[in-house]
């Protein structure tokens, strides 16, 4: 993570009619970071999110991606980052190799196939169609098409629903090795753990509004600071950890 500032989002507001999704939120990433929207349904994290992306165009304020004002040069943004897709996004009936060469000609870049699967350790499935992958599978398929681009900025929208405790822990470090090739992340998620173990700042976002922004861990001894005592007595391992040591974290994907 560098220093240099690659997205910052001034005063940003969206209104449907007299409904406030996005209630002029500021925030500022650094290039190489893995940044975290955190929030409960409605919170705004979406919106704020798709605006980025340039799905949205925001009522007021300003979302800027590396010098690049996103309303005003969409196109030019778009080529700078890199999306999760929804499952909904691919063929059942086209091999990986083929869905990956494929979104390569809808981005107009000459890729290799094969080692963008490999980046995400899809290398046994390169003749395998979509519709029989496990859902990790799945999953790092829809990176492997995020990063056809060679993208500044990834976004990734709940990366680890869905998966079992080896699959989700396999997609962290993949998403780790990503960010150590200079990518900034920008990550939704509703799993706290998640957070915690991934993201260099998080933003907690709730009514539309940034309620905090800190590193998880400040957050956390903020709150312990304050007072605060659990519900339940801290413990050194979790459940998570005890099905983990005992089925071990290796893949079991058919």
């Amino acid at each position: 993570m560098t220093s240099r500032e690659i997205i910052r989002v001034e005063k940003l507001l969206k209104k449907y009619e007299d409904f406030i999704a996005v209630n002029e939120i500021d925030f500022s990433v650094n290039e190489g970071e893995i940044f975290g929207l955190l929030g409960p349904n409605g919170a705004g994290k979406t919106t704020t999110v798709e605006i980025l992306e340039g799905i949205r165009t925001q009522t007021s304020g300003e979302a800027i991606i590396d010098g690049i004002n996103v309303s005003k040069d969409t196109k030019k943004v778009k080529q700078i980052i890199g999306v999760q897709l929804q499952q909904a996004a691919f063929f059942d009936k086209l091999t990986l190799v083929e869905i990956v060469d494929m979104f390569g000609v809808f981005y107009s870049v000459k890729i290799d196939a094969k080692s963008i699967l490999e980046k995400v350790e899809l290398q046994d499935k390169f003749g395998s169609f979509y519709k029989p992958l496990s859902g990790g599978q799945k999953q790092r398929l829809s990176i492997a098409v995020a990063l056809i681009n060679d993208p500044k900025v990834l976004f990734l929208d709940e990366p680890t629903t869905g998966l079992d405790p080896q699959a989700r822990r396999n997609m962290w470090k993949l998403i780790k090795d990503i960010r150590s090739e200079g990518k900034t992340i920008i990550l939704t998620t509703h799993y706290m753990e998640e957070a915690e173990e991934l993201c260099d700042r998080v933003a907690i976002i709730d009514t539309g509004k940034i309620i905090s922004i800190d590193t998880p861990n400040n957050l956390i001894l903020e709150l312990l600071n304050s007072g605060f005592k659990g519900e339940h007595k801290i413990k050194d391992a979790n459940l998570e950890d005890v099905f983990l040591n005992l089925t071990g974290k290796n893949l079991r994907e058919d």
